[in-house]
């Protein structure tokens, strides 16, 4: 019988959407095994694709805007609408997909204005008054891929409340002036909010404030240097305590520590003080896709991401699409752009094996500009190798090796 692959990637950062990703590792696959059959299911996260993806998946359609970017020029945008197979969970209630990556990402952040500090949120409040403008009565906001933390200071100021320094002036956008931050003015803030419900996919091993807040953990990947993490983090620990002193209302959880409240630079903490609903995102963004039952199916699992560290296992779409193959007993084979620190720990999270994708240093333009045809070929190679190692069985009487590796 033709072996049955579940090829369950997320985008690969600034180079490949889930979709090309899928495309890719089903080109490498179609080279070793032209029968097989291949369930490609590009998986989203709440970042970048999911506006888009989500529209597709339940027959909605995509609405374009312009609005602020993260370093505060004018971008091309859009939000989506769910169609008729709207997710599990939600009602027919007409429904706007936010997604914050389209307006806030790192990628529309330029390579040499990289500080987290000064970055806005400006732009996610201006799509969520877009959507309320055209008759959303819920808005689901994506997280991830974000080029900020600011707190999600930009998207209340966008929705109407004033943040003002002890002298009463208005605060500049980005996360490092909410130092200075001495009270929130909510009067101004869109009435519309209260008679709509927001609902937040985030990551909830994201949190704003401690030792493993936004600014500490996320700040150095979105161009902080040391300095300006720890002053990240203190403004972060003032915007927290004055967002629930003036705007948060009763019920709010924890805005320092809840789970979820560091989604994007923190923007889980600033909609959570809306009265947001801050849900794991895969419980929202996986369901709809029967994706249980299409990885029980699977002879193999391949997944992808654009790197493998540590972070993996907190949250990430490989790390779930992991958990959740090992409970049918499926091996999983992740691909990545690059291995960091901790991608061993993986493995206790359901990743049988893994590799990167290059198949030499190379530097990142090049990487990222050759991505799909280094996806493909890596498929291809693992691939390979799997299908060697399952013609080979022990000689009777002959020990079996232990070593994981194989030589070069």
């Amino acid at each position: 019988m033709p072996y049955h692959f579940a090829l369950a990637p997320s985008g690969l950062k600034e180079s490949l959407s889930a979709r090309q990703a899928a495309e890719a590792m089903a080109e490498g696959i179609r080279k070793v095994t032209p029968d097989a059959t291949l369930d490609l299911i590009p998986l989203v996260d709440g970042g970048e694709g999911t506006a888009e993806a989500l529209a597709l998946a339940t027959g909605g359609r995509l609405e374009r805007r312009t609005a602020a970017g993260p370093v505060g020029t004018p971008v091309s945008t859009h939000f989506a609408w769910l169609g008729a197979g709207a997710l599990r969970g939600l009602t027919q209630a007409p429904t706007a997909v936010v997604e914050m990556a389209a307006v806030a990402g790192l990628g529309l952040v330029p390579a040499d204005r990289r500080d987290p500090g000064l970055t806005t949120t400006y732009g996610v409040g201006e799509l969520i008054r877009a959507a309320l403008d055209a008759g959303a009565r819920r808005i689901l906001v994506g997280c991830g891929d974000s080029g900020t933390s600011d707190g999600g200071a930009g998207a209340l100021q966008a929705l109407g409340a004033r943040l003002l320094d002890p002298y009463g002036r208005e605060l500049p956008p980005g996360g490092h002036a909410l130092a200075r931050l001495d009270r929130i003015d909510p009067a101004g803030l869109d009435a519309r909010l209260a008679g709509s419900e927001l609902v937040v996919a985030c990551n909830p091993f994201n949190v704003l404030c401690g030792p493993r807040g936004v600014a500490r953990v996320f700040g150095p990947q979105k161009g902080a240097t040391s300095a300006q993490v720890v002053s990240l983090a203190r403004a972060l620990e003032r915007w927290a305590a004055v967002l629930a002193r003036d705007v948060a209302g009763p019920g709010t959880p924890d805005l320092r520590t809840a789970p979820g409240t560091g989604a994007s630079g923190g923007l889980g903490a600033g909609l959570a003080a809306l009265g947001a609903r801050l849900l794991p995102r895969f419980e929202i963004l996986l369901d709809h896709l029967d994706l249980d039952a299409r990885l029980a199916r699977a002879d193999l699992v391949l997944t992808a991401e654009g790197s493998l560290d540590h972070q993996t296992a907190r949250g990430k779409i490989p790390a779930e699409v992991a958990r959740r193959a090992k409970t049918f007993g499926k091996p999983v084979l992740a691909l990545a752009g690059t291995l960091g620190e901790g991608a061993h720990e993986t493995r206790a999270a359901g990743i049988d094996a893994y590799r990167s994708i290059l198949p030499a240093p190379v530097g990142l333009a090049e990487a990222l500009t050759h991505a799909p045809a280094y996806l493909t070929d890596a498929t291809e190679h693992a691939l390979r190798m799997v299908l060697l190692g399952t013609r080979l069985r022990p000689r009777e009487g002959r020990a079996q090796p232990v070593a994981d590796t194989v030589p070069a």
